[in-house]
């Protein structure tokens, strides 16, 4: 995807608060049809039938037939592409769409090619029954079949043009590099360099945690709250930009200088699960946990390794991490006694001293997998000898 930053007049940022609640409704109406379906009953109807019955109901919907048919159709062809990658076990079930949240419409066909350059910073656009919109010209725009209008939750219009970039290059030199991903270091590489994911400054966080105590103050459904909801949207957009913006540029700079990237096969979904629990078996250490989750999602695990598969395909491992983080990087000792603290690793045997990180970075570099018996998958340290048998 490439996206660019739109920027439409008041009277066609209204046209495409239309066209996005006309491809909400689609979408909705279509998710009812498909969920409506019980055993024993006949199949929901798909795309084709349910496109003919948008024929129906645009004639027969005034409101509905002001918008444009592309977009509306386009939604039900999003839905029913939505539900095969859900068979498929690629994607979760799709949900429901609601306003403030899930704004947007796709244009296909020529109509998406329909795209000028104005100067060198400014292009435009032809949307479907709105016109001409300007965007900023940030880069070359792909040859795409399809693009995508989209409005985030503070306010800003984006057009992302629907292109796969061609990957980057392997350099040739066979370097190979490990990637260890922690809290305190968002990401340490085996080269010894320490890398942090920039996030909000301490006043903006302060600012955060005000308007967050203001908003719990606030009557539901009031204007107030409302304008703390966008104020609290636009840090947390300031975050989610930072955070990407900085996965992009790594991802783009590790692909360019090492042929192999290796990093941990870690399963973030269970590693930031909610230590809550039940009434019957409540959980412990609850906030603790809370707070280490925050730690964790704000480093941008997940994206990083997303990116890098996607720029570099083929050049990425993933290492399994067990152990990583306790064995020398050295001799290949492995003891819980060998870090002795968040940063330092100090062997125990060799006495080899190294960040923590950077050590375990190195033996993902290394592909050193550990096994639960602490040794590596060629040698075990804790096997029981075998007797040996005559043939």
């Amino acid at each position: 995807m490439s996206r660019y930053r739109l920027v439409p007049t008041p009277a066609q940022e209204t046209a495409l608060l239309g066209h996005c609640g006309h491809a909400r409704y689609v979408w909705n109406l279509g998710l009812e049809q498909r969920l409506m379906w019980r055993p024993g009953r006949p199949p929901t109807p798909g795309y084709v039938v349910q496109a003919a019955q948008l024929t129906e109901v645009r004639a027969a919907e005034p409101w509905l037939a002001a918008g444009s048919q592309m977009v509306q159709q386009q939604a039900l062809r999003d839905l029913d592409q939505a539900w095969r990658n859900f068979w498929g076990g690629t994607h979760s079930r799709p949900t429901w769409r609601s306003a403030g949240k899930h704004e947007g419409f796709r244009i296909v066909g020529p109509q998406a090619q329909r795209v000028e350059r104005l100067n060198r910073k400014w292009g435009r656009v032809q949307v479907p029954k709105v016109g001409w919109i300007r965007f900023r010209w940030s880069r070359q725009i792909p040859d795409a079949k399809s693009y995508r209008i989209t409005l985030d939750r503070i306010g800003r219009w984006h057009i992302a043009f629907a292109a796969i970039p061609d990957p980057i290059p392997a350099p040739g030199t066979g370097e190979v590099v490990g990637v260890d991903r922690g809290v305190a270091a968002s990401a340490a590489l085996s080269t010894g360099v320490l890398l942090a994911c920039p996030g909000l400054r301490a006043t903006e966080q302060a600012r955060l945690k005000r308007l967050q105590r203001r908003l719990a103050r606030c009557q539901r459904g009031s204007k107030r709250r409302g304008r703390l909801k966008v104020a609290i949207a636009r840090l947390k957009a300031r975050e989610r930009d930072r955070r990407k913006d900085w996965v992009e540029k790594l991802s783009t700079d590790l692909a360019r200088r090492f042929d192999v990237i290796r990093v941990e096969a870690l399963k973030i979904r269970n590693m930031t699960r909610s230590a809550r629990g039940t009434v019957e078996q409540p959980g412990r250490n609850v906030r603790q946990k809370a707070g280490l989750n925050r730690g964790i999602l704000a480093q941008g695990w997940g994206l990083l390794v997303q990116r890098l598969e996607h720029k570099a395909p083929g050049r990425v491992e993933r290492v399994n991490a067990a152990y990583t983080s306790q064995t020398c990087a050295e001799c290949g000792h492995c003891a819980s006694e060998n870090r002795e603290s968040q940063a330092v690793f100090r062997c125990r045997v060799c006495g080899h001293t190294a960040h923590a990180d950077v050590n375990a970075a190195r033996n993902i570099a290394a592909g050193r997998a550990v096994t639960a018996r602490r040794g590596t998958r060629s040698v075990p340290l804790k096997r029981e000898p075998h007797l040996a048998t005559s043939t």
